[in-house]
């Protein structure tokens, strides 16, 4: 399963640029752990182009779920045995096969060109890959199972770039990250850090007020 920067739209390119040069500690402190443990994971960032120019594709998931109940993510999930090897290509295929289980997606309209390095989610034990994609085809998404999956939504990247729709986000174990409060949803943690980082490291972050805080609740 190639990845393939041919042909991608020049918008993107310094996603591209970012995704091939920042180093596991510019994204997160959460490092997977030394000794191999964590369940191994992957997740789809799918960049596309709606109406109001490049978006980003993103679900919410079910409150029922046991894990991460109804918060915003990036489609994904554990690698399956079939997806192959986690330190090879298993990654890029677990990501489509999850997308297009969680969203529909269909795979062949999307064009994955970059893997960023893998990082840990201490409170879930999950080691996580995120895949890159540019949405060459895009197809019908929804939601197709409502036990796993709230919404199926965009959002463009103007609004995740627009200071006003920006925040800090602070859980009562005292832990602050980023947070983007976009299409009647609060992105936050892991997601909205590895947004957080892109827009920054492709040079589309514009400054805005670190200071307005969102409470999140306990059981979040």
């Amino acid at each position: 399963m190639p990845l393939s920067k041919e042909g991608l739209p020049e918008w993107l390119y310094p996603v591209v640029h970012a995704v091939e040069t920042v180093r596991p500690r510019q994204l997160s402190r959460f490092l997977p752990p030394t000794d191999g443990a964590g369940r191994q994971s992957a997740v789809l960032v799918l960049f596309g182009e709606g109406e109001q120019g490049p978006e980003l594709l993103l679900m919410e998931r079910a409150t029922s779920l046991r894990s991460h109940a109804g918060q915003p993510s990036f489609p994904g999930g554990a690698l399956d045995p079939e997806d192959g090897d986690p330190q090879g290509d298993g990654p890029l295929r677990a990501a489509l096969r999850e997308a297009e289980e969680e969203t529909g997606l269909d795979p062949s309209g999307v064009q994955l060109f970059g893997v960023l390095p893998k990082l840990y989610i201490p409170v879930s034990g999950f080691v996580v890959t995120p895949v890159l994609g540019w949405w060459r085809e895009p197809s019908p998404v929804g939601v197709v199972d409502p036990n796993e999956t709230a919404r199926v939504f965009t959002v463009p990247v103007a609004d995740l770039t627009d200071p006003a729709n920006r925040a800090t986000t602070v859980h009562p174990s005292g832990h602050r990250g980023p947070a983007f409060l976009v299409e009647s949803a609060l992105v936050w943690g892991f997601t909205a850090g590895i947004i957080d980082r892109l827009l920054h490291f492709a040079g589309w972050e514009r400054p805005w007020d670190r200071e307005k805080q969102v409470p999140l609740d306990w059981r979040s």
